[in-house]
């Protein structure tokens, strides 16, 4: 169907239903004229279930394969009725776990008001029936696979526009060293990179207190003192207002006191400036390009792509999309506490709701989460910006427009609750970072529900994102004693059984001594043998990205055999699908996503109890999703 096809099946669809609609009789008739009629649907009675019981009732209509919820009210039924969303609520907060909601949509057959889960307040977009034919893309999502995900924006423009300059600056920084390049100048070059973006972000954010005052700065100077008024204006972020010289340079003293380590290293080597390199740092900072609009989560892949493509693959490094994120978040954590919240919501006593909301709030930042091959931080940074917003959500529902004189209290999610393990120092540095302009977006968001600012400085100084080996240490060590992991995800290194390092087959023999065969198993399968082994005995629920190898042939018997009878059981899973990156080198390899808890008590018997019962689920890359008593290896 063209463009134009469409809009006129709009104009004949409206045409029709102006000005009637009757909620029992014409509900189906309703909505299977749009999806056929006007979106093209061939056959959407596959995509739609009508009458859905649960426990509150039945829900109008649910679409699967999008996570649509719809109630319908007949032709005159006001939607301004608080009484409609109400209903509607209640109903998503009774749906079974294979059937979640990601928009709520309530029709009198002349407006839609959509609800998307997602955004902070959850205030609706309304479409008029008689706007349709020029509004169509406000409803697009009711057939746009999710695949069963939440759409979420991929690398968008300023972020591609962000990576191009980066690496254009790297390239040019990197041929100005003087000397043999070794491993002490690339990390020198890497820690600029990143301040030199954070000071970019800050600026664009307001975290500066003078519009242009980094840029404004930096103009001053010509290229053979750039270097050093760079090095001056470092050392200033990183000392205390006590501790500053008030005879110093007034415009190095306007500057804030950043704090958290990002500035402390003041041994990294930076190189002399050529009229070039001076110009294209400007260029950098003075581009038509907001920086506020990075995507922290793919902040990694920006950096990291200027690393090289050896370096990517000897590290097994693959960079993750926002949407496959979610693909191991939603199903582990996140679907669970929407719901959680979805409920509350719907409590009619405003007294037990705000109780309820207050709980939520001490319980979302109660949560400990831990990467344990963290990269760039995208998995940790997604998921403290996933409950950071529902957090908002729970804030805006709680203070209904108001405001709030002491916001540190209002808000309980801080990113001292995310723990990660990293080999390589340069991404251990991104990660924090990334944090940091997540904290910095999602405190903004706040800041507009209650409708007052807060100083985001100083920084402050988290270190539970370590350089390591992860398969060398202690996860629990990162821990305070008597405390445990939540949930722990990721996505560890893809690489084969035959393609490891010396030390990465050591890796393999020290993880899995004692076991038969261990050689020939991939080497990501290190992280399932030490998240089975640290979570013994504990509540953690875990899942994995890996390539479908661990699921194939003889690493079926050889891995999850034991594991079962260690006590390991799969939660939900995903079947082979293609992985896709942010990265400009995509990563060619076919991948499942594992989600499992150990069941057991110290002797290794199975313990039956609520996690026993809990149904499974495997999803598949069509949108397909099946429950299960056991999924098996």
């Amino acid at each position: 169907m063209t463009a134009k096809e469409q809009r006129k099946a709009a104009e004949d669809f409206a045409a029709k239903w102006l000005g009637r609609g009757y909620e029992k009789g014409e509900c189906q008739k309703f909505w299977r004229g749009l999806l056929h009629d006007v979106f093209g649907i061939a056959d959407p009675d596959d995509w739609v279930q009508y009458e859905v019981p649960v426990a509150t009732g039945y829900v109008d209509a649910y679409i699967s394969r999008t996570k649509v919820l719809i109630e319908q009210k007949g032709f005159g039924h006001g939607l301004a009725d608080r009484a409609a969303m109400k209903q509607a609520m209640m109903y998503v907060g009774a749906m079974p776990d294979t059937m979640p909601v990601r928009y709520v949509v309530l029709s009198n057959f002349q407006e839609f008001w959509i609800y998307d889960k997602h955004a902070p307040e959850m205030k609706p977009v309304k479409v008029a029936l008689r706007d349709l034919p020029r509004k169509l893309g406000q409803l697009s999502f009711l057939t746009e696979l999710q695949r069963p995900v939440p759409v979420v924006r991929d690398v968008a423009v300023v972020d591609k526009r962000a990576g191009e300059l980066v690496g254009r600056l790297y390239s040019a920084l990197l041929k100005s060293y003087v000397g043999e390049v070794d491993e002490r100048t690339l990390e020198s070059l890497n820690m600029l990179c990143v301040r030199l973006v954070f000071c970019a972000y800050a600026e664009d954010a307001g975290v500066f207190p003078k519009r242009d005052q980094f840029v404004d700065y930096m103009r001053r100077y010509d290229a053979e003192s750039f270097r050093d008024r760079l090095a001056q204006l470092f050392r200033m972020l990183n000392t205390e207002y006590a501790d500053r010289d008030p005879e110093d340079i007034p415009d190095l003293l306007d500057f804030p006191y950043v704090g958290s380590g990002l500035f402390d290293d003041e041994s990294i080597r930076i190189p002399r400036f050529t009229e070039e390199t001076r110009a294209l740092l400007l260029d950098c900072l003075c581009a038509d390009l907001d920086w506020t609009e990075i995507n922290p989560t793919i902040f990694g892949a920006v950096f990291e792509s200027t690393l090289s493509t050896a370096t990517r693959r000897k590290n097994g490094m693959h960079y993750t999309t926002v949407r496959n994120i979610h693909r191991v978040a939603d199903p582990l954590f996140l679907w669970d506490l929407e719901k959680e919240f979805d409920g509350i919501s719907a409590l009619g006593n405003v007294r037990r709701r705000n109780e309820a909301l207050l709980a939520f709030q001490e319980k979302l930042g109660g949560l400990k989460f831990l990467d344990p091959a963290c990269g760039s931080g995208n998995f940790l940074t997604e998921t403290y910006i996933s409950l950071r917003r529902l957090e908002n959500r729970a804030i805006a529902l709680r203070q209904q427009g108001q405001g709030e004189l002491d916001l540190g209290e209002t808000i309980r999610v801080t990113i001292d609750q995310f723990f990660g393990v990293e080999i390589d120092g340069f991404a251990v540095s991104v990660a924090q970072t990334a944090l940091w302009i997540a904290e910095s977006q999602m405190m903004a968001e706040t800041e507009e529900i209650l409708h007052r600012r807060i100083d985001f400085l100083p920084l402050r100084r988290y270190a539970h994102i370590v350089k390591a080996n992860a398969l060398r240490i202690d996860w629990n060590g990162l821990l305070k004693e008597g405390e445990h992991f939540d949930y722990i995800l990721g996505n560890p290194p893809f690489i084969g059984a035959r393609n490891k390092t010396p030390e990465q087959a050591a890796d393999i023999d020290a993880v899995f001594a004692g076991w038969r065969n261990a050689g020939n198993l991939d080497y990501v399968t290190c992280w399932y043998k030490k998240a089975a082994d640290l979570v013994q005995g504990a509540p953690t629920r875990c899942a994995l990205v890996s390539t479908n190898s661990v699921c194939q042939g003889e690493s079926a018997a050889l891995l999850w055999k034991p594991l079962f009878a260690q006590g390991v059981e799969i939660d939900f899973a995903w079947r082979t699908f293609v992985w896709d990156s942010e990265a400009n080198e995509k990563a060619h390899v076919h991948v499942v996503i594992v989600g499992f808890h150990v069941n057991s008590d110290e002797g290794g018997r199975k313990v039956r109890g609520s996690a026993n019962v809990r149904r499974k689920a495997l999803y598949e890359d069509d949108g397909t999703v099946t429950s299960a008593c056991h999924i098996n290896g």
